[in-house]
């Protein structure tokens, strides 16, 4: 069983760092996954033959990478998680170091309805903050 999680949550963190570096780059390719994630070349190789074989991405003929729309959709779902849990950690006293890293691991686990509380708790946090802060 926890070998299926870890590689759901490593799924997850290369469809998020994929995305990630879209945003950044505009185009991805394998070499610059190894490169942002500071991993083998044929470690990032077999991740990204089991995503394409997931219908998770697609790789052109020049290699480049593109979410499918099921990729995309669980791509943005964990960076936006990663995001908002980052600032509520932030928020909340954690260094922003630590914030990032413990984002990562929390994004994966946490239930949605959670999250969702989690969320609207932040953005009324923010609503009632005195700007005078």
């Amino acid at each position: 069983m926890t070998r299926i999680m870890k590689n759901h949550e490593s799924s997850e963190d290369y469809l998020e760092r994929i995305l990630m570096l879209q945003e950044k780059k505009g185009q991805v390719r394998s070499i610059d996954i190894v490169n942002d994630m500071n991993f083998s070349k044929p470690s990032i190789s077999i991740a990204m033959k089991k995503l394409r074989e997931g219908g998770m991405i697609l790789m052109d003929s020049g290699g480049y990478i593109t979410l499918t729309p099921t990729g995309r959709a669980i791509a943005e779902k964990i960076y936006s998680r990663h995001r908002l849990l980052e600032k509520v950690l932030v928020a909340i006293g954690v260094d922003p170091v630590k914030a990032e890293e413990e984002a990562c691991h929390i994004e994966h686990d946490i239930d949605d309805d959670t999250y969702e509380k989690i969320n609207a708790f932040y953005h009324k946090m923010l609503e009632n903050k005195d700007p005078k802060e």
